[in-house]
């Protein structure tokens, strides 16, 4: 028996491409851990078992994957994704590139506080380090929390970059204008707003970002326009005609064609597609090898 045979059959990160985050080499098709803590990210729900969320972590390193997505806020009533994360990263040292974010809030019983002030932020910057177990945090967004203007927020996460505590700083949920004031004050290195197929709203941030040579980095890309909430389930939304056609053309799933769709989208574009699951995390990544043709690319232009 070949002993490569079962490493040359998985899928591989790698077949993504890369881009580049700041002084990290990244495969475009990393991890989401919001989902590592049970079947409702954030309230109730079944937690999934410490030792099996651990294990999906560290199978997708072993897959290629070198940049994953948490934050502090990412916690269920019995687990925390940061905590699972620094447990399942111990034996891969500083290769990983491990995203986190601010500004959001939730108090102890997992119910959502008012979003930070900018003087709390080092606060919350400081938490996800005790968390994660780390010196610095490599990159931290900051998760725009519907302010009219990001500057003064975004103004105290600089000072926490000069002062070493953050390398590279990213923005969530903005427009072009804001990422304009942001990019005013200090490097922005990549920019997370929502985007899919069936959610395109944030195109003209995509082009600018693409512009910029900013990485793009979409939350929900799996989602169909159908999906709503906090943490859409695409397995519970009916999917289009267009969707299914094209993923029975290339023996796929219609998910790994959205997460083929997202890719095409730019060279500057990144996917983290979240799972507890070993099946589904082998599957999301070997969406990355996933080639769409321009034919497949009109079809879905009309898809949800």
């Amino acid at each position: 028996m070949n002993p490569h045979s079962n490493r040359a059959s998985s899928p591989n990160a790698a077949d993504s491409g890369t881009f580049r985050l700041g002084e990290h080499t990244v495969h475009r098709l990393g991890f989401g851990a919001m989902r590592l803590t049970g079947t409702q990210a954030f309230h109730g729900g079944v937690p999934r078992d410490r030792e099996t969320s651990i294990a999906v972590v560290r199978r997708a390193v072993e897959l290629g994957v070198n940049h994953i997505d948490t934050a502090a806020f990412y916690f269920s009533s019995l687990r925390s994704a940061n905590e699972i994360v620094n447990a399942a990263l111990a034996p891969f040292g500083d290769e990983v590139l491990v995203a986190t974010k601010v500004g959001p809030r939730r108090d102890r019983s997992g119910d959502w506080d008012t979003s930070a002030r900018p003087d709390q932020l080092r606060g919350d910057v400081e938490e996800n380090l005790r968390q994660l177990g780390r010196d610095h945090l490599d990159l931290v967004y900051l998760r725009n929390m519907r302010w009219e203007s990001i500057a003064e927020h975004f103004g105290a996460l600089a000072e926490l970059r000069e002062a070493g505590l953050v390398r590279n700083l990213g923005v969530s949920d903005v427009t072009t204008a804001q990422l304009a004031e942001a990019r005013a004050i200090a490097p922005v290195a990549v920019v997370q707003n929502r985007f899919s197929l069936g959610h395109r709203g944030s195109a003209e941030v995509l082009d600018a970002c693409g512009e910029a040579g900013i990485a793009f980095v979409p939350f929900f890309a799996i989602a169909g326009a159908r999906a709503s909430g906090a943490t859409p389930d695409p397995a519970n939304s009916e999917e289009s005609s267009e969707v299914l056609a094209v993923a029975k053309a290339h023996g796929a799933t219609p998910q790994q064609i959205r997460l083929a769709w997202t890719l095409a989208q730019g060279p500057h574009v990144l996917a983290i597609p979240g799972t507890g699951d070993l099946a589904h995390l082998e599957a999301n990544i070997a969406a990355g090898a996933i080639r769409l043709t321009a034919d497949d690319l009109a079809a879905l232009e009309s898809a949800g």
